[in-house]
């Protein structure tokens, strides 16, 4: 069954979402939390090696990066705001210390929040993450 959007409707519901974003957060599989999600720094698996929950239906493409710039600037910029009034550094100093601290952070919460976007299209049955794959021929 097809919705006016031409995404397929499952009729089982959805699973539970937090759960399955914590474990995305944590870089572990949606499903049973315990399998890695990634195969490198930002590559999920195919399928969870404890589980067997396929992995590759996920289509998280800009949705992570789009978070993390939001994020780190929200964050960024009020800090950078503060240690320049209060605390009077050189400016080639703050900016040194604060695009070394963007990177880090950037590079903390971007893998992390393909795993949580990983986890929501699980819990929500997004993407063929609802689909019976036992019954489906192999193409």
């Amino acid at each position: 069954m097809f919705d006016h959007s031409g995404l397929q409707r499952t009729s089982a519901p959805d699973r539970p979402a937090r759960p399955a974003m914590l474990r995305g957060w944590r870089r572990k599989c949606p499903s049973c939390g315990s399998g890695p999600l990634m195969r490198s720094y930002l590559q999920v698996r195919h399928d969870c090696a404890v589980c067997g929950e396929e992995l590759h239906h996920h289509r998280a493409d800009d949705g992570p990066a789009y978070l993390t710039i939001l994020l780190v600037g929200h964050l960024m910029a009020p800090l950078i705001l503060w240690a320049f009034t209060a605390l009077r550094p050189d400016p080639l100093l703050l900016a040194a210390v604060f695009s070394v601290g963007a990177v880090a952070l950037s590079l903390f919460l971007l893998p992390r929040l393909k795993g949580a976007m990983v986890g929501l299209q699980w819990a929500k049955r997004m993407h063929g993450f609802g689909e019976d794959h036992a019954t489906t021929p192999a193409e």
